[in-house]
């Protein structure tokens, strides 16, 4: 994956993202199991075992085996112990079968090798009651994020979404420079 330009300071993308907004819109609850492929350092990771708490289940999922290290101290550091980190690529992550609640993409999709595999991936980890959220920017010139070139907007992101086996159910505006869709099995 090509994600240089993840590695904004999370203070600074608070500025613009609000984490548990987000988690809030993809309706996760105390209790919930939670997986977040591409996970990187845990900006969602971290809210989300919060949120989820002690009878809940948060996996993260990321290619880079140091964000999960920094995950991992940041969630010891908290006391968090709902969490289950992987090192791999998400296009090989089968983590369980009909398992979680809600699988979420955040600010990744676009940055798998094969993101069709992925989403295909997803529908057989999610529980037939779950969904899938999909958080992405919005395909519009903007000084930060990844380049305009490699952004999905939200047809296409639809178009890899729904071949695997969902049915979208909502495409909202997550904020100034994002979208967010909500897909359940079907």
């Amino acid at each position: 994956m090509h994600r240089r330009w993840h590695h904004a300071d999370e203070s600074e993308r608070r500025q613009w993202q609000d984490p548990e907004a987000v988690l809030a819109a993809t309706g996760l609850k105390p209790g919930s199991t939670f997986m977040d492929i591409g996970c990187g350092e845990g900006f969602f990771t971290l809210p989300a075992a919060r949120l989820t708490g002690p009878g809940g289940r948060v996996y993260g999922v990321d290619i880079e085996g140091e964000a999960i290290e920094t995950l991992r101290r940041r969630a010891a550091a908290e006391g968090l112990n709902n969490l289950e980190l992987i090192t791999g690529k998400a296009e090989e992550a089968l983590l369980c079968q009909a398992c979680t609640d809600i699988v979420f993409f955040g600010n990744v999709l676009h940055d798998f090798e094969n993101p069709a595999e992925v989403v295909r991936k997803a529908r057989r980890m999610i529980k037939p009651e779950g969904k899938l959220a999909n958080l992405d920017w919005k395909k519009e010139a903007m000084s930060f994020g990844p380049p305009l070139s490699r952004r999905f907007d939200e047809a296409a992101a639809i178009s890899l979404i729904e071949p695997a086996g969902f049915r979208v159910e909502s495409v909202k505006d997550a904020g100034k420079y994002h979208y967010l869709i909500i897909a359940r099995p079907v």
